[in-house]
């Protein structure tokens, strides 16, 4: 009899997850609380504007290809993806740095700021190549047991992690430059971390991207969970939106199946849960039945940033980078204010996207569709958004105006749209807001990180940003495929135990 999977979430790694166990012949349903596909990867569209609400460019192609062949697709079959050589853009305040992909090219740009950083840089490459083939193990399997560590390409990963060191201490051992040093450490933030406290082991991060490429899906990366959703249709699969999940269904210990916020109860052999892990912990499981992740330990790990987003539709293009980010004069205080005193940040740093400049089908003929991302403490800083929105948004308005050549993009607004940390709490129900889900410390990764067959309830599976390998779509992916081979590696030991069990009946008849 085929196997019921329940899917909670329809994010990326809900999506990837249902796609491949419909492709292996389970009967799946995806239950998702909102009216559109995707979770923090969906597409806000307005008035012929179209945005990415959360992840802005797609690293590792080759991981969605994979994941797409294992359920007999093809990706470019749904997706159009168009690659970046010019990266994007940073602004410090006495220099402009174009990253791009061309490894020579960046050698002589990075030797023309600081003289010999371009030899850095290819020290940075050839060292951090040898990393991620040693990580990769790690960043693929399963690791939900202190004895996963003892596996042989483990053991030989772990000296790779660089426990003792901080991202930032390692890429100081590449550059002397300052400027340098952000340019390769920035991409912490994209787990909401300081490159002070992220673990050495994601200078792979930056590598990624100088390796494999960034790259634009036209219509933006909300295309992915788009594509996969369609795939899994095709499959088979059976998507239900606007339709949340109130609780899960128990006996003692054991997932049986979900009760929806209608009342309805739908029974399921497995229940994969891809919702932000720690709002379906605090509000779908019923108080006293967690020990290690209950509300009152949940309130105690540590989680990353949050972020404050405006989408503009502007009647004016802009001959810019795809992608530009500009530094605070103080990134250090900047990266502080957000992660440890959680204050307001006085100076800073914003991320804007310009991808019209590259995909015209996001905006009417002669707009723009800008996407802008200023990083600020989770709601743990307990700031008033309501009462600061308006200040806040004119601060980050002010130093693109001052520090980038986006001017006067305020007489041009036809379409906006800001999403505060509150927001994301109540609207998109992350919780305090923390866009990064769990922050990646030491005490929080791997063995340390909620298991991707979830330790405290049985029948129950993680996929997402709060399992193991972690935030960021190529890790969300990866998450996804641990968990649904781990679902097909059980059932597999499971039937032959039934047949060895059957053959030993019949044996002694």
């Amino acid at each position: 009899m085929m196997k019921k999977m329940v899917v909670i979430g329809a994010g990326p790694g809900g999506l990837a997850a249902a796609m491949m166990l419909a492709s292996k012949g389970y009967d799946v349903d995806l239950f998702e609380k909102q009216s559109y596909i995707g979770g923090r990867n969906a597409s806000i569209e307005e008035q012929g504007y179209t945005f990415d609400m959360g992840p802005t460019f797609l690293s590792m192609v080759h991981i969605a290809e994979e994941i797409f062949q294992s359920t007999g697709k093809k990706l470019h079959d749904y997706v159009d993806l168009i690659e970046l050589e010019e990266m994007y853009q940073l602004i410090f305040d006495d220099a402009t740095i174009n990253m791009t992909r061309n490894e020579r090219e960046m050698i002589q740009r990075l030797n023309r700021i600081a003289p010999g950083e371009g030899d850095g840089y290819k020290r940075f490459m050839d060292d951090t190549r040898k990393k991620m083939n040693a990580l990769t193990p790690i960043l693929q399997s399963k690791m939900d047991h202190f004895y996963d560590y003892l596996r042989w390409r483990v053991i030989k990963a772990l000296p790779q992690l660089t426990i003792s060191k901080s991202l930032y201490e390692v890429l100081s051992k590449y550059f002397k430059d300052e400027r340098m040093k952000l340019a390769f450490t920035f991409q912490s933030k994209y787990l909401g971390m300081s490159p002070w406290e992220c673990p050495g082991a994601f200078s792979i991060l930056s590598y990624m991207e100088h390796e494999y490429g960034i790259y634009h899906p036209k219509g933006g990366v909300n295309q992915l969970s788009k594509a996969m959703a369609k795939a899994f249709e095709e499959l088979g699969g059976k998507i239900h939106l606007s339709k949340g999940v109130k609780k899960l269904l128990l006996e003692g210990k054991t997932v049986t199946g979900v009760e929806l916020e209608n009342g309805e109860k739908i029974e399921a052999d497995e229940v994969i849960i891809n919702g932000d892990f720690a709002h379906v912990m605090t509000n779908l499981v019923d108080d006293g039945v967690l020990r290690k992740y209950s509300k009152k330990k949940l309130k105690k790990k540590k989680y990353s940033c949050s972020t404050f987003m405006i989408y503009l539709g502007l009647d004016k293009q802009y001959d810019l980078p795809h992608h530009t980010i500009v530094f605070a004069e103080d990134y250090k205080k900047n990266v502080d204010e957000i992660t440890k005193t959680f204050t307001m940040p006085k100076d800073p740093s914003v991320y804007i996207q310009n991808a019209s400049v590259t995909d015209p089908t996001l905006a009417p003929k002669g707009h723009s569709a800008l996407y802008i991302l200023a990083p600020v403490p989770s709601n743990l800083s307990q700031i008033d958004w309501e009462a600061h929105k308006d200040s806040f948004r004119e601060l980050v308005l002010k130093t693109i105006q001052e520090k980038t050549e986006f001017k006067d993009i305020e007489s041009h607004i036809k379409v906006e749209k800001i999403i505060t940390p509150r927001n994301w709490e109540e609207d998109i129900f992350v919780y305090e807001g923390a866009t990064f889900n769990l922050g990646h410390q030491l005490t929080q990764m791997m063995v340390l990180r909620p298991h991707n067959e979830f330790e405290e309830l049985k029948r129950c599976w993680l996929v997402g940003g709060g399992t193991h390998p972690g935030s960021g779509l190529p890790t969300i992916l990866e998450s996804a495929r641990i968990t649904t081979n781990a679902i097909e590696k059980q059932a597999n030991h499971n039937n032959i135990k039934h047949v060895n069990m059957h053959v030993d009946l019949r044996d002694a008849k």
